[in-house]
């Protein structure tokens, strides 16, 4: 496969090549195999789901476009997704024709499931190309596919992939050249899918199957005998549970080491500006806005990725799903299906994302309840915030000889989300209307080894998308509210620090009124206002406003001293209560605004959210100073 590159326009008349298959059958892998970097993300017309397309040139030498198109078990569309892979491939999305060339990825270890799809597209009498993928894991367990009798018997070309290996893709660039030259053609219309009745296409599959499979020497799935331990009603949530705890425990423990090393590096870099420099706003600027501010954020970039290491590898190794099918009878218990846990869960990265991933779900009801909760998962924003209170006021100590005092509290409050979460579920589902319960119906792809390259693209993803808000977002607003906090200047014979008497003094000062019932001081009300844009800015607010608080020379990437000694307990207490509800950012509401086409949940969201923030904070102060916090 080469990298020539070929003019802008001789790539807009490329081919187009559409994959598609059912979820986890290593679509998306073999799409990043065959196009590398060159690929571009955006989303489909008036819809919030994502179209990813690349360009790649073959061995031959010819340009060709590839379309990754959203999985789907069948053309009779049921969820958002699959109603856009089959107008992408019927050629019904306004301006964009058929697809020159279908290549359908099948799971060559799940045949049984995947070939209704096969051959409800081959009914469109578009040129296709099924690509047999994961032979490997075929092989290891015994299950022989005779390649060539079932082209015969489908009347295309068969070609055997490896999505996950170095050139595990080139018998399906060899078989797009001896396609070449293509020729246009019109995708029938719909109804010859519909002529077809399910109950035959499904005894064609396993016409087919019976000759060209032979699974009788299957040395077991090994996926089936985890599962029955896994799965099991009362080993398999304990499982679940230990497994969270760990991870929690593992975010305090294993970042101590590289978050020191973070904070000595900004403090370093900060006193050498310092002794660099001689007194004055540009020196104010850059150590007590950018270093004060960025630096306080940045020092939580450890915690964040051990997180999502986490994550990714429960993703990869085929464990999410089997937890949803865990959480299904507990989620139903509040109105929601299994099939909400996946968009929830998504939503401890980001609620953005989350809330997109809700798309997925069928009811539509059960849709909107799922966006309406999903800011309540604890998004890794609010990890900065919940992380430098907890190292400021809980002791780093052990608990019963194996738990980390720190990582406790930080699972309370994930935990405290979740139930919340659940709790709102619960009472939207019998105030919006029917709380007919859905069964889940989820395919539980086989367990495999996590690919380490995956994993590192994962995560470097993640890091990148951190930076970058610290670089831009979060680097702006520091700026912004450094300048807010430093001018006008403190008059003659002042007694209080100088951003007492700035801009951001006098807001903090006036909302101080609101929030003081709750324990919050005009510092942190300074700090919820640029927090509304990223709540991980609240950190780097808070680095800026006691910078420029102190009368001496503290530098304020050291933030724990300063909040353990200015702060009371019960003030703490109460702002962690706060961000387990915290109104939702700015983004994530224009995101629920297009996923629902209605300005009112967006609203709602905001208001439900600021009245559950702010009971819980005020009952959270008023307990935490009855017993002495």
């Amino acid at each position: 496969m080469g990298a020539v590159e070929k003019p802008a326009q001789a790539v807009a008349q490329a081919p187009m090549v559409a994959l598609l298959g059912n979820p986890n059958c290593g679509k998306t892998a073999l799409f990043n195999r065959i196009t590398g970097a060159r690929q571009k993300v955006a989303n489909y017309a008036g819809v919030t789901i994502e179209r990813k397309e690349g360009q790649f040139t073959s061995p031959d030498g010819h340009p060709f476009r590839l379309l990754d198109l959203p999985g789907a078990y069948s053309l009779s569309a049921h969820t958002p997704d699959e109603e856009i892979t089959r107008d992408v491939v019927a050629g019904l999305r306004a301006g964009e024709a058929s697809p020159d060339v279908v290549v359908c990825v099948v799971d060559a270890t799940n045949l049984r499931l995947n070939l209704r799809l096969v051959l409800e597209i081959q009914r469109l009498g578009l040129p296709m190309i099924l690509a047999l993928n994961m032979v490997d894991v075929a092989k290891k367990r015994g299950i022989v596919i005779d390649a060539d009798l079932l082209a015969r018997e489908l009347g295309m070309t068969v070609v055997e992939t490896v999505a996950v290996q170095g050139g595990g893709e080139k018998s399906l660039l060899r078989a797009l050249d001896g396609m070449w030259p293509l020729h246009e053609t019109k995708a029938r219309p719909l109804a010859a899918i519909d002529a077809v009745p399910v109950e035959e296409t499904q005894r064609e599959v396993r016409r087919i199957l019976a000759l060209v499979s032979n699974d009788s020497r299957d040395t077991g799935n090994l996926s089936e005998k985890i599962d029955d331990v896994v799965l099991h009603p009362v080993l398999g949530p304990a499982i679940l549970a230990v497994l969270m705890f760990l991870v929690f425990q593992a975010v305090f423990s294993w970042a101590a080491v590289p978050m020191e090393a973070i904070s000595g590096g900004v403090e370093a870099l900060g006193e050498m500006v310092k002794a660099g420099m001689a007194d004055g706003v540009l020196r104010s600027l850059l150590v007590d806005g950018i270093l004060g501010g960025v630096g306080s954020v940045l020092v939580f970039l450890p915690q964040i990725l051990i997180l999502f290491f986490f994550i990714l590898v429960l993703e990869d190794c085929g464990y999410l799903p089997r937890a949803a099918f865990l959480l299904d009878r507990l989620m139903g218990g509040v109105g929601l299906s299994g099939r909400a846990f996946i968009p929830l869960l998504s939503s401890f990265a980001c609620a953005i994302p989350g809330v997109m991933a809700a798309r997925t779900i069928q009811n539509p009801r059960d849709r909107l309840v799922t966006i309406m909760i999903a800011p309540l998962m604890t998004c890794s924003a609010r990890l900065p915030v919940y992380a430098l209170i907890i190292a400021a006021f809980i002791p780093n100590r052990e608990v019963g000889g194996f738990m980390n005092l720190q990582g406790l509290v930080l699972f309370c409050l994930y935990f405290a989300g979740i139930i919340s979460a659940m709790a709102v579920a619960w009472f939207m589902k019998r105030t919006l209307g029917s709380n007919r319960q859905q069964p889940l119906m989820l395919e539980l792809p086989s367990y495999h080894w996590p690919h380490l390259r995956n994993l590192a693209i994962g995560l470097w993803e993640r890091a990148k998308i951190f930076l970058s808000r610290v670089g831009t977002v979060i680097l702006t607003l520091m700026v912004l509210l450094w300048f807010l906090s430093s001018f006008p200047g403190a008059p003659e014979g002042a007694t209080h620090p100088p951003i007492y008497y700035s801009v951001a003094g006098m807001l903090g000062r006036g909302l101080e009124y609101i929030f003081a019932p709750i324990g919050f001081n005009w510092q942190i009300c300074i700090a919820l206002v640029p927090g509304m844009a990223a709540r991980e800015v609240a950190v780097g607010a808070l680095g800026t406003v006691y910078a420029l608080s102190q009368t001496g020379d503290e530098l304020a990437t050291q933030l724990e001293p300063i909040l353990s000694q200015t702060w009371s307990m019960a003030t703490a207490l109460s702002l962690m209560a706060w961000y387990v509800f915290a109104p939702q950012c700015l983004s994530t509401l224009s995101v629920v605004r297009r996923e629902t086409n209605s300005i009112r949940y967006p609203l709602m969201m905001a208001g439900y959210m600021f009245a559950l923030a702010y009971v819980a904070s005020f009952l959270t102060y008023r307990i935490a100073l009855a017993f002495g916090g």
